[in-house]
């Protein structure tokens, strides 16, 4: 008569002891749990199908207790019982998910990111990998990119706008519909669902940074500026800021290597094109980094942060706003960034210059009648003689010199 197997007690797994080989603990129906010589315990299934004996994982005890084992025992045997092979199914779910976590969103957009970040300057290429990691990863970055719809983007966006950056939602979406259509040009997605979201979001309010661009005014800031009383650094780049008018963050990361005293020239990377931007050099601009050159030229920036005598971080943010607030000049009266406002505006109003020359200097795309984009050197010799009027025109509204209002008849 055949012996019946008795099930597993709570009991008899509390005292489970190794000993010096395999044992092998049945439950009844093909389940046994199986103890190593070292203590490890699993479940196991015992099965047959197609006339091979086989084996499948239920877990490892105790993380799957007694009772979870039964369960997944019994649903196993369903499957066996209609002559599917339990483990075909289970390598079949492995290789699937392994797919499925290849192209996630995370997966895709980093690969789209390596790609396209070879041609960035460093400063944008942290900032879109940063707004990816924050803003977007945490909530659909596990995702199947071809699973991912326009309401789950629109949460992510929504997410952001709460906060109250508007902006940053919008650059945030643009961002996202890149990665779509990377996934739907390599045949990982179907559609770029952030399409749907046109006018699902707000408008960013429109931002105008505060700039002075009448030239009766100009000469007070200027005097102002001259006069600032803190340290030399600063010092130097608030009198320099006006002479080169390059976007604030260009300014406050300048480096020295970049610096070129012969041809009195500054070679960058521009933060919004990456590409290498040439700024002509007027004596005064030149004559305000050779007075520097001895107090900050032992380290890789030109205006390095107070707090680091190493000299290999820059100046924070807000040193130039903070003195320019101290000198008394308002936040509505005049930004960091106002000097390019400033500048275009009285070089092409005032001093007449042609305003391609003006965009190209202010590092902005200029296009040939053809749509190519200019190279980096285009009309430099305008561009000098055009810096340095400006530099000695300064220095007229400086000095108190009479000014004729913008738009004013003659």
């Amino acid at each position: 008569m055949e012996q019946v197997q008795m099930p597993l007690s709570a009991t008899q797994l509390r005292n489970i002891k190794p000993t010096g080989k395999t044992q092998k603990l049945s439950d009844g129906k093909g389940m046994y749990l199986e103890v190593s010589p070292k203590g490890g315990t699993w479940w196991r299934l015992k099965y047959r199908i197609d006339g091979k004996e086989k084996r499948y994982s239920l877990g490892v005890f105790p993380e799957t207790s007694l009772k979870e084992a039964r369960d997944q025992r019994h649903e196993v045997r369903k499957l066996i019982a209609k002559g599917i092979d339990p483990c075909a199914v289970r390598k079949a779910e492995k290789a699937s998910n392994q797919l499925r976590a290849s192209n996630s969103f995370e997966v895709v957009a980093r690969e789209w990111f390596e790609r396209q970040s070879q041609d960035w300057a460093e400063s944008y290429s942290s900032k879109v990998i940063r707004r990816l990691e924050m803003y977007v990863f945490p909530w659909i970055g596990g995702q199947p990119i071809s699973a991912v719809k326009a309401p789950d983007l629109l949460a992510v966006i929504r997410r952001i706008e709460e906060r109250g950056t508007r902006e940053t939602a919008r650059r945030t979406l643009f961002l996202c519909g890149q990665v779509l259509r990377y996934a739907v040009a390599t045949a990982r997605a179907d559609h770029d669902c952030s399409a749907d979201l046109k006018g699902a979001i707000a408008k960013p309010k429109p931002t105008h940074f505060a700039a002075i661009t009448e030239p009766s005014k100009v000469g007070g800031v200027l005097r102002a500026l001259d006069g600032y009383q803190g340290t030399p650094v600063v010092q130097a780049a608030l009198k320099l800021a006006p002479l080169v008018f390059v976007r604030p963050g260009e300014l406050r990361q300048a480096e020295w290597k970049d610096i070129d005293f012969d041809a009195a020239e500054w070679r960058f990377d521009a933060s919004k094109t990456g590409q290498e931007h040439v700024v002509p050099l007027a004596r005064q601009a030149v004559e305000i980094l050779s007075d520097l050159k001895p107090i900050t030229g032992y380290g890789r920036y030109v205006f390095p942060s107070s707090r680091n005598r190493k000299g290999d971080r820059a100046m924070s943010d807000n040193a130039i706003l903070s003195a320019m607030r101290r000198m008394g000049i308002e936040k509505g009266e005049m930004s960091g960034h106002g000097f390019r406002a400033m500048a275009r505006t009285i070089l092409d109003e005032v001093l007449g210059f042609r305003p391609d020359f003006i965009e190209h200097q202010l590092a902005h795309a200029v296009r040939d009648p053809n749509g190519r984009a200019y190279n980096r050197t285009a009309h430099l010799p305008e561009r000098r003689k055009m810096m340095q009027e400006w530099a000695d025109y300064l220095d007229k509204l400086k000095a108190g010199a009479e000014t004729i209002p913008i738009n004013q008849s003659t």
